[in-house]
């Protein structure tokens, strides 16, 4: 098992998507189209899930903390500050997503499949980026960016970049690039 992550993270190394290495700021990012604005989840302290967990279960799931749920309020207050307001959000269907994406209180939160976490093997990882990649495809060069929810794995599959809790890139789906974007820093208010 430590041999095939070895040589999937390898094999992931070399077919990464171009990163630019500039942060842009949330406001610069709104401002793009035809654009992903991926989001992983706020601070859920610990690593990956208990082994009795169920996604329709929060109490079987690693959640947000009170720091998390603050972190996210300050997610949103920078997205709305930035124009976005009144936008549908959509996250995976675990709930520290789809607490990060309801406390941010942009509008309406849509739970999506094509986000859900594979690190343990509670999704199936070809699965989710398929529906992914389906709904990125829909994704028009007019459009305002795309606000997704989700996990560290899913942003590094689909971009070969990581981002700490909280942390967000810029994917573009038809020029596959990716840029961080700078979010908020503790402290929250």
């Amino acid at each position: 098992m430590k041999l095939l992550s070895a040589l999937l993270t390898l094999v992931m190394s070399l077919h990464a998507i171009p990163v630019l290495a500039t942060p842009i700021s949330v406001a610069d990012a709104m401002k793009t189209r035809g654009t992903v604005l991926l989001i992983r989840h706020a601070l859920a302290p610990g690593f990956g899930d208990p082994a009795n967990f169920q996604v329709d279960d929060c109490s079987t799931q690693r959640n947000l903390n009170d720091t998390g749920r603050q972190q996210a309020r300050a997610i949103g207050a920078a997205l709305r500050n930035a124009g976005a307001d009144n936008t549908e959000v959509l996250s995976s269907p675990w709930c520290r997503c789809l607490e990060t994406a309801t406390e941010m209180a942009l509008g309406p939160v849509i739970p999506f499949d094509g986000l859900s976490s594979f690190f343990q093997g509670h999704a199936d990882r070809g699965e989710t980026l398929r529906l992914l990649r389906e709904r990125l495809a829909t994704v028009q060069s007019s459009d305002p960016p795309l606000i997704m929810v989700t996990h560290q794995v899913v942003i590094s599959a689909l971009t070969g970049q990581g981002t700490r809790s909280g942390g967000a890139v810029l994917y573009d789906p038809k020029k596959l690039k990716t840029i961080t974007v700078a979010m908020p820093e503790p402290p929250y208010e």
